[in-house]
């Protein structure tokens, strides 16, 4: 039996609008769990070997400006958001998800000039200013926050050019608050609960009686 024709891209079936918005809030999500993560890790470690006591202080995200953090718990919130709203309303969101984004790359990248790590170091210790030509080490973490601020901003792009094309849990809601309910009736209420039924239980699916 000989082999079929090989795959094509065009034999593989499009990912799913909601599978495309799954993918889009765990990227969003990653992107502010690296945020929030790298907020309380140490970014800097200032050494001052010549102050009266040389000491060694550890210069965290958080002493360098809270301006990254807060807006990875913005994209927190914006993710639920992603699920919320739908339309134009999912569009402002991507917008907004995509500034968070951008604003975390930013106060990521602009906090860890020599200057700026000195001011956060002399603020947690004054020993710090007694001491001379203190030495500064950088560490990684200040870019593991900024990949987040790039994770998040991707996310919110793809929202703003996809996002009125994915579903929207709003819908199935809306349907079961505008279908009739025969418990309306506060007398139906009472009967219900002489009866020793749970009128707050979904009702059975009729269908499936005989």
């Amino acid at each position: 039996m000989s082999p079929g024709p090989p795959e094509t891209g065009a034999d593989r079936r499009p990912m799913s609008a909601g599978r495309e918005r799954g993918l889009t809030a765990l990227l969003c999500a990653a992107g502010a769990g690296l945020t929030l993560l790298a907020a309380g890790r140490a970014w800097a470690t200032v050494t001052a070997k010549n102050a009266i006591t040389p000491f060694t202080l550890d210069v965290t995200g958080g002493d360098l400006g809270a301006t990254a953090g807060a807006l990875g718990w913005a994209a927190l919130a914006g993710l639920a958001a992603l699920f919320a709203v739908g339309g134009r309303g999912r569009a402002v969101v991507g917008a907004l998800l995509a500034a968070f984004g951008a604003g975390i790359v930013w106060a990521s990248v602009t906090v860890t000039g020599r200057a700026d790590i000195l001011a956060a170091a002399g603020d947690r210790s004054a020993l710090l200013r007694l001491g001379s030509a203190p030495e500064v080490a950088t560490s990684p973490w200040w870019l593991v926050s900024a990949a987040g601020g790039v994770f998040v901003a991707t996310a919110g792009i793809v929202t703003l050019v996809r996002g009125r094309r994915w579903p929207g849990l709003s819908a199935r809601y809306e349907r079961r608050a505008a279908a009739p309910r025969d418990d309306a009736d506060p007398a139906a209420l009472w009967k219900s609960l002489d009866r020793g039924e749970d009128p707050t239980a979904a009702p059975p699916d009729r269908a499936a009686r005989p």
